[in-house]
């Protein structure tokens, strides 16, 4: 039996954060796929320099805001003082440059605008020419982002010099002929109106021409200057510690915290090791596992049907035991990602669950065997128990959380270490 949420009266702190996400939705138009509300389906952000002006002017208004609304109940509490962290998170690394050099191999720009192509529906010519008007839209997001690229460079805020050579790399798959955009472009074959095809078709050619554009700049005029240091300074360290940990730490006491443990892991790796192979070693290990036929699996279909089938158990062992979910998130679709560079992640589900959350694994060009006992931490930490249970509970939870608690409000430490 599903639970009923609990009912409250929406407060001056709902109301901020309320307007918060429909901020966010303006200067990220992204963010509007994200979470299935209407509008235009095609637009993309403001990645320039003045976009990022943009957000910067409009978190410190709210933040402003949310500082002169009074906390009615304990739920506003800590919507306001999270909300005011993120704020203020946004602010700090705005300040910092943090965009100026937003540059990664996962999740930067770069991989953004091509995927949220992932989660826009195609059951329709309609649908299907609102993806044809976001391919054509694919070069402008790029331009605003190059130029961002370019201030961090007069600035002397590059990134590093690996994680370029990676990212030109997958630029370079996406503008292929057989890449990201002509494959999609491709696939509703002659099912499409004839304006709509070629719609489509000319969208792909701009933004794999877009992508193109992109690997040229970065293998030419960012790469000569990107560092080849990888570790990104103190400063910004501390900062991005706060975003991903929802608190200020001791720098030094977690890094010696963190070499110990490493050390307690290496030291329980090394016994584990010794009872399923004694004499062996980690590595003699690892290799007496993965040769077992029972925990291999051949090919993406193997793959998937396997992710999905360990994700159903789940929610069936877990529910009415340990959760109460409700009857919407026990729905979670496992895919195959429609790229090769072996991000696996998940994708919330839309605010009527009309598109359910998603957990994704973008498989290595060339590789079709996967070890199981490798991967089931996985599964569960992208799906069920993890990202799956702790975003679609919420997203459910619409008579007591607001939209900003809902739908976009990830608590680091929550969010990918304490599902």
């Amino acid at each position: 039996m599903t639970p009923t949420p609990a009912e409250r009266t929406p407060t001056a702190v709902d109301a901020v954060a309320e307007a918060w996400v429909d901020t966010q939705v303006e200067l990220s138009p992204e963010l509007r796929v994200h979470l299935g509300r209407e509008g235009d389906p095609s637009a993309y952000a403001d990645y320039s320099p003045l976009g990022a002006e943009r957000a910067l002017d409009a978190a410190r208004a709210a933040l402003r805001a949310l500082e002169a609304a009074t906390p009615a109940d304990e739920v506003d509490e800590v919507t306001a003082r999270d909300l005011a962290r993120e704020l203020r998170q946004e602010i700090d690394q705005a300040e910092a440059g943090f965009a100026e050099r937003d540059l990664n191999v996962i999740a930067s720009p770069a991989q953004g605008i091509r995927e949220i192509f992932d989660l826009m529906p195609t059951d329709s010519d309609a649908d299907w020419a609102a993806i044809a008007a976001r391919m054509r839209n694919v070069p402008a997001a790029v331009d605003g982002y190059v130029a961002m690229l370019r201030k961090g460079m007069r600035e002397g805020a590059v990134p590093a010099i690996r994680q370029v050579a990676e990212v030109v790399e997958q630029t370079r798959k996406h503008a292929a002929s057989d890449g990201f955009f002509a494959a999609l472009a491709a696939r509703p074959g002659d099912d499409l109106a004839a304006s709509v095809a070629a719609d489509l078709a000319a969208g792909a050619a701009a933004a794999r021409e877009a992508y193109a554009g992109l690997g040229r700049f970065l293998a030419e005029e960012l790469a000569p200057v990107a560092t080849p240091v990888d570790a990104v300074g103190r400063e910004r360290y501390a900062i991005a510690s706060r975003a991903f940990l929802g608190a200020s730490i001791d720098l030094d006491e977690t890094y010696e915290w963190g070499i110990e443990e490493l050390a307690r892991m290496t030291t329980e790796q090394e016994a584990i090791a010794e009872e399923i192979l004694p004499g062996g070693g980690v590595r003699g290990a690892i290799a007496h596992l993965d040769a077992d036929p029972a925990r291999r699996l051949h090919g993406t279909d193997a793959l998937r049907a396997w992710m999905q089938q360990r994700s159903d158990e789940a929610i069936r062992a877990l529910d009415g035991v340990h959760f109460d979910i409700p009857d919407p998130v026990r729905r979670l679709e496992c895919m195959i990602a429609p790229t090769d560079d072996g991000a696996i992640y998940y994708t919330p589900p839309t605010e009527d669950f009309s598109r359910p959350g998603r957990m994704w694994w973008s498989v290595p060009e060339g590789v079709e065997d996967f070890s199981t006992w490798r991967e089931l931490t996985t599964v569960y930490h992208e799906g069920v128990p993890g990202h799956h249970l702790q975003i679609g509970q919420a997203i459910v939870n619409r008579g007591l959380l607001n939209s900003w608690r809902r739908n976009t409000f990830v608590s680091g430490p929550c969010g990918e270490g304490g599902e």
